[in-house]
């Protein structure tokens, strides 16, 4: 479309008169408007969770194409997501029609980055109809060059140097950038050089991946001063959404192309700042001032998402960050339920009330889909899942897969599957190399053949054919080794507990290994999943009753139009929001987490203190925060104490609901300015300069032994338990069980018995896990 088509009677620079009503306005308060018609100069447009920034931040937009000050092709409009893009392309579109067609740089970082970077390719060595690969063919590269290099990749995994060059990406470092401590972050100082490496075989293929979009531009920006001043000409408008999470090649990228005009706007939030392992810095947004002198910082303060009561213990909560800019939100509603605070025993009753509450919240009428879970780690969402498929209770997972569907799950279930059942082909094509053992397609396809010929499963065609001379001695080798484990784990299965069972199963396979090698946030997780699975098998006798009970957890999906509830991480749940929020597991070393504050000190405290905020603002009506006094970690029963947290929400705004004794006053006591463990530490590490803190060890550390042992029920101590003896469960006694409800003992042998549940049919559990229904 022609310029004059587009804006055919205006002047570039006129205006809306004063005296009329701009339409651009309509239904925006006082700062949404200052920060729409704040169009000069920088402007920080500081905004909570649910103030209506997206509506400011286009309306500011069509604001500058409408008023002619500049063409929709000379602004740079930059989110994180696709989504966020196409969202503000169609309101654009909506409040000025066509032109919103003629905006080019409205797009994601890499998008952008993309675009200009395949118009000046030739400056960093490509060509202009270069490849991006993705992390499939990057870790294949990787591989390549580490075995060309003579490296043991099982030591040191392509994984691992992946994770290291995508950070020294996200830094903007080149590899001539690297310091000695970055150098040897990988392979005891060779990470310099296979930067450098991957570097040189990515140009040499006519490709890059998606850190060099951004850092090849940086690159061109700071050496070639005629592309700079270009798009600094170009730019007059530069617009950023969700600032808090630039990582420092953006920040970099950013800050040069408005030198030009200085007419950069960001839009963001530091208390929601959460994404830091994935190289974003909330320092970005905390120095804007700095970076452009005299900039305009205007909050957005009224929300319209959630009730008084929320938004207080949310704001209380965040306070107690020392980086922060500070903002308060309030909002015109009125009324509404105070933050409840659920103390409980232990895991499995949380899951429970969790169930009971969202059962009367559907009885009242709410919608499943209004309904959600948060946790902090994925691992957390195994109790809940299986107590909703014991209750039938739809829900849904977002931002991941159902517990028993994830990949290191699947993994370690197809082992089991192997021991249990040795005619199980399609668990030994799962497990045959993985992790990588060096089996081949080759290899496996000889074996298919043999099976096929002798009419055997593939684990017995696999021994057999080590017998043979059909393969070379190294993978002939190999498969013995692994036949040889499996036919020892499946003795050890019919002496051994199933959690013990895959425990060693997943150490003596290098599965474990596998993961520690990585080093990266992901593997960790996946290890937290695999430690989750392990506690989860404690429930179960044997390894068949255990495999049986996940074949029918697999079998519950229904259709994805269902009403359901939803379960996801915090992270996910970032920008979403629901009428009534479940928060569970607010325990120290849960939330926050013990691994996160090893790792960071007292920066991970303040990002785990922005989670929290993100996490309670997530609901508009109701939000409901659990705790529990005890959890199953490795096996063992460990005492917990509340999240320092929940401490720290304002005590009008919360509801404290707890069977435990001392209840709030106890846990508030206990997270007092003098009795933190982690006061000392942040104190020192301020003094110091330093966001690093020694590890901080668990408040509390009083251990219970591990099932069979009983433990006291909830609102009584251990001593009156251990006080009064436990009636005997007798034949035909009435009895109720965690997960399979209320039944009948129909046999007993030992503390062995045989009960016909109500629901559940005839099961074998041992006396310890029931208790006589009043």
């Amino acid at each position: 479309m022609r310029r004059a088509a587009m804006f055919p009677s205006c002047s570039r620079v006129s205006q809306f008169p004063e005296s009329n009503p701009d339409p651009l306005l309509d239904g925006l308060n006082d700062p949404q408007r200052e920060a729409v018609l704040t169009t000069e100069g920088p402007v920080l447009m500081l905004a909570g969770a649910g103030t209506g920034k997206t509506a400011a931040l286009t309306a500011r937009l069509a604001q500058i194409v409408r008023t002619r000050r500049a063409w929709p092709s000379e602004i740079l409009c930059v989110t994180f997501t696709n989504k966020a893009a196409r969202e503000m392309r169609e309101r654009v579109g909506h409040l000025v029609g066509p032109a919103v067609e003629g905006m080019p740089w409205l797009g994601t970082f890499h998008s952008i980055a993309a675009k200009l970077l395949r118009r000046h390719a030739e400056l960093v060595g490509l060509q202009s109809n270069f490849t991006i690969i993705d992390t499939d063919d990057q870790l294949r590269l990787l591989k390549q060059l580490i075995q060309a290099e003579g490296l043991d990749e099982k030591r040191w995994p392509a994984r691992q140097l992946a994770g290291c060059i995508d950070r020294w990406k996200n830094k903007g470092l080149n590899p001539g950038d690297l310091d000695a401590l970055e150098n040897e972050a990988y392979a005891n100082g060779k990470g310099q050089r296979f930067y450098q490496l991957y570097q040189d075989r990515l140009k040499a293929l006519n490709a890059c991946d998606f850190g060099d979009l951004l850092l090849h531009m940086l690159n061109i920006l700071r050496t070639h001063r005629d592309v700079l001043e270009q798009y600094q000409r170009r730019f007059k408008y530069v617009m950023v959404d969700e600032y808090q999470d630039t990582n420092q090649v953006q920040y970099l990228w950013l800050r040069l192309l408005a030198q030009g005009h200085k007419n950069i706007c960001v839009v963001g939030d530091d208390d929601q700042s959460i994404y830091s392992w994935r190289g974003a810095e909330v320092a970005n947004i905390l120095r804007f001032e700095k970076d452009f002198p005299g900039a305009k910082v205007i909050r957005l303060e009224q929300n319209y998402r959630s009730t008084p009561h929320i938004l207080a213990a949310a704001s209380g909560l965040i306070d107690a960050n020392s980086e922060r800019l500070g903002k308060t939100l309030w909002t015109a509603l009125n009324g509404g339920d105070k933050v409840r605070v659920i103390g409980v025993w232990d895991g499995p009753e949380e899951a429970r009330r969790v169930g009971d509450e969202i059962e009367r919240l559907e009885r009242e009428g709410a919608p499943l889909s209004q309904i959600a879970i948060l946790v902090r780690a994925q691992f957390q969402t195994r109790e809940i899942e299986d107590r909703f498929i014991a209750i039938g209770m739809a829900y849904k997972i977002i931002g991941g897969f159902r517990f028993y569907e994830r990949a290191e799950i699947r993994d370690a279930l197809a082992y089991l599957r192997l021991v249990a059942q040795p005619s199980d082909d399609l668990a030994f094509e799962r497990i045959y190399n993985t992790p990588k053992r060096g089996l081949g397609d080759k290899t496996l396809e000889k074996i298919h053949r043999h099976a096929r010929a002798r009419g055997v499963p593939l684990s017995l065609a696999a021994v057999e054919i080590t017998d043979t001379d059909e393969l070379p001695a190294r993978a002939r080798n190999t498969l013995l080794a692994l036949m040889r484990d499996v036919a020892r784990w499946r003795d050890l299965a019919k002496v051994t507990a199933p959690a013990e069972l895959v425990r060693t199963l997943l150490d003596e396979s290098g599965y474990t290994a596998a993961l520690q090698a990585e080093k990266t946030a992901e593997s960790a997780g996946r290890l937290e999943n695999l430690t989750e699975l392990a506690r989860a098998m404690e429930e179960y006798e044997t390894l068949g009753d255990f495999l049986e009970h996940v074949s029918l957890v697999m079998d519950n999906d229904k259709a994805d139009d269902a009403d359901k509830v939803t379960i996801m991480t915090i992270h996910a749940a970032k920008g979403l929001e629901f009428d009534n929020v479940f928060l569970v597991g607010w325990e120290e070393g849960v939330f926050p987490s013990q691994r996160a504050l090893d790792e960071g000190g007292l920066a991970s405290l303040e990002e785990e203190r922005r989670l929290a905020y993100v996490a309670i603002t997530r609901a508009r009506r109701r939000c409901t925060i659990l705790h529990a006094a005890n959890r199953r970690i490795y096996g063992q029963w460990t005492s917990s104490i509340p999240s320092r947290f929940i401490a720290e929400m304002p005590e009008d705004h919360v509801e404290q609901e707890t069977t435990l004794s001392g209840g709030a006053s106890l846990w508030r006591a206990q997270w007092s300015e003098n009795s933190d463990p982690f006061a000392h530490v942040a104190r020192d590490a301020a003094a110091r300069g330093s966001h690093r803190g020694p590890g901080w060890q668990r408040a509390s550390t009083r251990e219970f032994d591990p099932v069979p042992r009983r433990l006291p029920e909830p609102g009584r101590s251990a001593a009156s338990f251990a006080a009064k003896p436990r009636r005997d469960v007798s034949l035909g006694a009435r009895v109720f069980h965690d997960k399979f409800g209320y039944g009948t003992v129909a046999a007993q042998e030992g503390n062995k018995l045989e009960i016909d549940f109500e629901t559940a049919g005839r099961k074998r559990v041992i006396d310890s896990f029931v208790k006589l229904a009043e």
